[in-house]
């Protein structure tokens, strides 16, 4: 059974589904990107690394996770926090805008709590996700034990896949953001960036300018993601665009990119091609856009995805 691990930090999500009625759930990049994954393709065995606490909400967030079928035997606790927290707003044209309680959460610790058990078990999977989320949780000073995890896995033949997923309120600078994401650049055989993140960390929205500045680092596949107008496809020399459909009806855009990277990973991994994995992620991302908050309704996943590779 091919296997992945992915790294990130898990939250409580809170959502207005009409005044004065909240709607909670359990959500985050990296866990989105699980979710999606696992629910396309259940043979993979998806495996989360982060940290929870020891209260009430944690085994809650641990029980939504095995319903999903994730992998927690990795999922380390941290004696002194909890979970970290966002109350989610959407626009009429579908747009989020967060609000976030995190600064104590147990996410931030996670290197520090990692142990030589779960270390083996890292050692031993075919794939490593993490994104630029995942790193600016991290505790500042327990980031250079995350470039040497890094290094290890790559040593030991582990594939790496990263997400830049910028988000400026995270960093306390773009120049620190940078510094990190190029050091994530140099280990990646998978980024799964969006225009997006080039546009506001280095002034650059054309594939051809952000080709020149990733040519540097290497990296055997570039996924590059521009919103509702294209996917293009990067491995070495060659570029491929694939169009995409806009969906009709966008509700919500949260976890568009992860439903999106979750579906890739998976077709790739299950010997998919290109094409067909851009193709079944892209389709995926314009479904759970037209519906709120990150993690859609299984049932109407199962159905669509039925009719998606029938």
């Amino acid at each position: 059974m091919s296997q992945i691990f992915l790294m990130g930090e898990c939250m409580a999500e809170l959502q207005e589904i009409e005044p004065g009625h909240l709607r909670q759930s359990f959500a985050g990049d990296f866990y989105n990107t699980a979710v999606y994954l696992k629910r396309a393709f259940a043979h993979i065995d998806t495996c989360l690394l982060t940290a929870v606490g020891n209260d009430k909400l944690s085994e809650a967030m641990l029980a939504h996770c095995a319903k999903e079928q994730l992998d927690c035997a990795s999922v380390v606790r941290s004696p002194t926090r909890i979970p970290g927290l966002y109350w989610i707003n959407t626009d009429a044209e579908g747009e989020r805008t967060f609000t976030y309680w995190r600064e104590n959460s147990a996410a931030r610790q996670l290197m520090s709590l990692i142990d030589e058990v779960v270390r083996e078990r890292l050692l031993h999977a075919d794939w490593f996700f993490f994104s630029g989320i995942s790193l600016a949780v991290l505790e500042p000073q327990d980031r250079p034990l995350f470039w040497a995890l890094l290094a290890d896995l790559k040593r030991a033949g582990v594939k790496i896949a990263f997400d830049p997923n910028y988000r400026a309120r995270l960093w306390p600078d773009a120049d620190t953001a940078k510094q990190n994401f190029e050091k994530a650049f140099g280990f990646c055989d998978l980024l799964l960036p969006g225009v997006d993140d080039f546009v506001q960390l280095y002034g650059l929205a054309e594939v051809n300018q952000i080709r020149a500045l990733l040519s540097q680092f290497h990296i055997a596949e570039v996924v590059l993601k521009n919103g509702p107008a294209e996917i293009c496809y990067i491995a070495g020399d060659a570029l491929d665009i694939y169009p995409v459909t806009p969906a009709s009806n966008v509700v919500d855009t949260t976890s568009a990119g992860d439903s999106f990277n979750g579906v890739f990973l998976g077709a790739r991994m299950s010997g998919r091609s290109v094409a067909t994995a851009i193709e079944w992620a892209a389709r995926t991302a314009g479904l759970v856009i037209q519906h709120p908050g990150a993690i859609i309704p299984e049932q109407i996943f199962i159905d669509f995805w039925s009719g998606l590779t029938a």
